[in-house]
């Protein structure tokens, strides 16, 4: 199981996507549950807003305190912990936390579409990464 993922987050994952193959690719998943940014597009005006908000609120709001719980609570070092902290350096620690909802939405998509556990690190033995 994922950091910060816990039984009410997966639970309301699941059943918001009852189907995960009607989902044709997982980066689509983000967008589904309003976590992207509002754009406002009109000649040469190009405005990146805040968040959409469109789609489930409890699925929004679940992956958002499961990323909320990962980046301050989780001790435990993992490659998307390490991305966030680097995005909140970069953008700041609202924005990261979305950016990580958004990336924990499509690798729970993943993970239910191939059935593969969660990977703590990229290598195969802990004491290289």
């Amino acid at each position: 199981m994922l950091a910060g993922v816990g039984a009410l987050t997966a639970i309301t994952f699941r059943t918001a996507i009852d189907d995960p193959t009607r989902i044709a690719k997982s980066c689509d998943v983000g967008p589904l549950f309003g976590l992207t940014l509002r754009r406002y597009q009109s000649g040469e005006t190009d405005v990146m807003g805040r968040m959409s908000k469109a789609g489930d609120v409890m699925v929004r709001t679940a992956l958002y305190e499961a990323a909320n719980s990962m980046r301050t609570r989780s001790k435990r070092m993992s490659a998307l912990k390490r991305w966030a902290m680097d995005v909140a350096k970069r953008r700041g620690h609202k924005r990261a936390l979305v950016a990580l909802a958004r990336k924990l939405a499509v690798v729970m998509h993943r993970m239910r579409i191939d059935g593969t556990p969660f990977l703590w690190s990229r290598y195969k033995n802990p004491a290289v990464a």
